[in-house]
């Protein structure tokens, strides 16, 4: 299993995605992937786990609508598109080939929090009907 930082969602993988200059914003100050998320008021380690669990086209495509709304910039106007495809290409690639992905990019092989209590309580249903059916009949004995 990848190790992961204690505060964070994200693996360690991501910090070469998450630390990629996007460009300079109106005062000159390089801007990378974790400041624009966070100027965005999203959660930087959660989006790039997202992004990285998606296939890559999905993760241009989602990087290249981020990007558009991130006015911060200038340069993003007209280049959120190359520069979406280049920062798509850091993200870590252990994550999309470790899942089953359908072809929307989400992950397929994982179990939604509805599957698991499901299990459990047929699980229960059966060890009472077992109790009954097969405990009665030897009762006393």
């Amino acid at each position: 299993m990848t190790e992961t930082d204690q505060l964070h969602s994200a693996p360690r993988d991501c910090d070469r995605f998450l630390f990629a200059p996007v460009g300079e914003d109106k005062n000159g100050y390089v801007v990378t992937v974790l400041s624009t998320f966070a100027r965005l008021g999203l959660d930087p380690r959660t989006e790039a786990s997202n992004l990285a669990a998606l296939s890559r086209p999905a993760a241009r495509e989602r990087l290249d609508r981020l990007l558009t709304g991130f006015l911060d910039v200038p340069a993003l106007r007209q280049g959120h598109g190359s520069t979406a495809k280049r920062l798509a290409s850091l993200l870590p690639e252990r994550m999309r080939t470790g899942a089953n992905l359908r072809d929307d990019g989400a992950p397929g092989g994982v179990r939604t929090k509805l599957e698991l209590p499901v299990f459990w309580l047929l699980m229960i249903l059966l060890a009472l009907v077992q109790i009954l059916y097969f405990g009665l009949s030897g009762a006393g004995e």
